[in-house]
């Protein structure tokens, strides 16, 4: 009988060897051992990216016209480093209007945190530290990624250093309003456990690739955490470290990722199977201006096909501000071409 050889790393030396037979059926035990092991697995690659963040945060808004609250806050959240030369993501809301940032990484080192820039839109910031001998996280993709399939998320609640919480990926394609007031579109939801202090820290895979970025939980229910999808969170960094801020234009739509059927993709000749489904606009919106209903499924912007909402906002730039732009739209089965004129995206002024 054909024999199936499986390795099973264990601490790192040592490496344990299993044979099964092929069409044998495993136990609860092994099916069990074997997921406690692609945890195991992935929290070891990953724990040395992850760090701890410690920030002293400006009081702003309302508040700061209350004598009665002081001027500066502290407050900690996660991060992880994904360059070799200290560059770290995290979360916006983290280090946001923060006047003093300290790193600790997983080996108790410490360091003073230097922003690069942040964006609220996404909730996303990028840190940079200078230290030697750094472990950099490994960033997956999120296209590649399945309803159902291990998710394990690394972070420091309440401040306790590295804490490894798993469960699955729950849905795909998730819309997430941020603090600035925007949607965060395709963000991953995960029932892997997240609480205050999680925020920031990565959402692995069972290979140890950066899937998410955790982001925000929902109290008091049960189970139901998000990630930014780690391609949304790969443009946003590479746009901070180049530029230390994202400057958009927007049409106003909040949309969602949908599957095209068969027969349009082949009607209309288009050159991908999905599009953006508008689920509401902006009043006053540059999209509503255009004629954009509720209902529509964008598929190309200019001239470049749009599979995704990652597609839209890659090609809102700056520079599209002010300029007639053709937007393709399916509407009931047709293809319809509309003009839109984007409009310049603001940050949302604290009161």
């Amino acid at each position: 009988m054909m024999q199936v050889l499986e390795r099973v790393a264990g601490n790192g030396a040592h490496v344990e060897e299993r044979r099964f037979s092929e069409g044998a059926p495993l136990t609860d035990e092994a099916l069990l051992d074997a997921y406690s092991q692609a945890v195991i697995r992935a929290a070891e690659i990953v724990s040395p990216s992850v760090v701890n963040i410690e920030v002293t945060q400006r009081v702003t808004g309302r508040l700061a016209r209350d004598p009665r609250v002081p001027r500066e806050v502290r407050g900690n959240g996660s991060g992880f480093v994904f360059t070799p030369d200290g560059f770290i993501l995290t979360n916006s809301h983290v280090v946001h209007n923060a006047t003093k940032i300290e790193v600790t990484l997983s080996d108790g080192r410490h360091y003073p945190g230097y922003m690069i820039g942040d964006d609220p839109d996404t909730d996303l910031a990028v840190l940079r530290i200078y230290a030697p001998d750094l472990v950099p996280a490994k960033l997956g993709d999120s296209q590649s990624v399945r309803v159902g399939q291990l998710a394990i998320a690394i972070g420091n609640p309440y401040g306790f250093q590295c804490t490894v919480t798993a469960g699955v990926v729950s849905a795909l394609g998730r819309s997430l309003r941020s603090q600035s007031g925007r949607l965060i579109d395709n963000v991953l939801q995960t029932d892997a456990a997240l609480n205050p202090g999680n925020s920031g820290g990565p959402l692995v895979n069972s290979r140890g690739e950066v899937i998410g970025v955790n982001t925000a939980i929902i109290l008091p229910a049960q189970g139901i955490c998000f990630a930014t999808a780690i391609d949304t969170a790969k443009f946003v960094a590479a746009r901070l470290m180049r530029d230390g801020k994202i400057r958009r234009s927007y049409i106003g739509v909040a949309g969602q990722n949908v599957e095209l059927p068969r027969r349009l993709v082949r009607a209309h000749a288009l050159p991908q199977e999905s599009g953006i489904l508008v689920v509401s606009m902006d009043a006053e919106s540059p999209a509503r201006k255009a004629g954009v209903q509720e209902g529509d499924v964008i598929i190309a912007f200019g001239d470049k096909p749009v599979a995704d909402i990652d597609d839209l906002h890659r090609l809102l730039t700056d520079q599209q501000v002010g300029q007639k732009t053709p937007l393709a739209v399916l509407r009931r089965g047709e293809k319809l071409t509309l003009e839109v004129m984007p409009a310049e995206s603001l940050p949302r002024t604290e009161e």
